[in-house]
């Protein structure tokens, strides 16, 4: 008899329930005490559905399987969805946490995601599949990774800035998608 079986309301969301996971770093952590220091591990972990849903989990234990696990279930409890357009992002903007910064642009359909480390994690994870970014100040993984997740918050839709602006959505749409309408 397994461990689903034994407790059904024990919820297994590795099993089909959309989401892709991906770990960004795992980290030896320590603690200095009287007796010496005590090492943990720190694992960071974001989920996506690849449509505009997110999470982000950072979970601590003595083994690296135990302290993924509690990532992985932080991670889809803080879910939230981003505003995208079409396959990149509405417009440029920047995350900052603590000394990260974190650029987004959008791109044209084909460029990619360019972009490294977590910040691609984090992109591929909430679906962007063009786009052009840039970190800068602190390297420090986990800043990066909430960095990106303030810039992805900071995302307006198009149709409620037009709305705001009082403009047409057509006047707030990246140059390239202006270009095929006019043509």
């Amino acid at each position: 008899m397994s461990d689903k079986d034994k407790n059904p309301e024990k919820q297994d969301f590795e099993q089909g329930d959309g989401f892709e996971e991906r770990v960004i770093e795992i980290a030896r952590v320590a603690k200095v005490v009287k007796g010496g220091r005590r090492f943990r591990f720190r694992v960071t972990v974001v989920v996506g559905d690849k449509k505009g849903t997110i999470g982000m989990g950072v979970g601590k234990a003595n083994a690296v399987p135990d302290a993924m696990r509690k990532a992985s279930e932080r991670a889809r409890k803080s879910l939230r969805t981003v505003n995208l357009s079409g396959t990149t992002v509405p417009h440029e903007t920047l995350g900052k946490v603590a000394g990260a910064r974190v650029f987004l642009k959008p791109a044209h359909l084909g460029t990619g995601v360019i972009a490294a480390g977590g910040v691609r994690a984090v992109l591929e994870a909430a679906g962007v599949r063009d786009i052009l970014t840039k970190s800068m100040g602190s390297a420090n993984v986990l800043n990066v990774v909430m960095a990106t997740f303030d810039a992805l918050e900071k995302m307006r839709s198009p149709q409620k800035e037009a709305a705001r602006r009082g403009k047409p959505v057509e006047d707030l749409l990246p140059f390239w998608e202006r270009r095929k309408q006019n043509a």
